[in-house]
């Protein structure tokens, strides 16, 4: 299910997202950007409407997916993880 982000509270969309750059070794991975600067990315992203916020019922997890994705894959959240979808956005 897509929860439209404007709909959460700021602190809990900034550790969402937190949550989703720090994962998958994201920090490591990526050690030219730092932590703001990957969380004003995918914040970029959720604007612009390239990427959304999901939640899967089924795992009660909340994750962060390119949109585009979402009518490729039955269960969204598991299909990437956030290193994957840091290199796309920092192509």
């Amino acid at each position: 299910m897509v929860i439209p982000h404007q709909e959460l509270q700021p602190e809990t969309l900034r550790a969402l997202i937190e949550d989703f750059v720090s994962r998958d070794g994201a920090i490591q991975g990526h050690s030219e950007a730092s932590l703001e600067q990957k969380v004003s990315t995918v914040m970029t992203q959720l604007r612009n409407g390239s990427a959304v916020v999901v939640y899967d019922a089924e795992d009660e997890t909340c994750s962060i997916i390119e949109k585009r994705s979402l009518s490729t894959h039955p269960r969204p959240v598991a299909d990437e993880s956030a290193d994957e979808f840091l290199d796309e956005q920092t192509e």
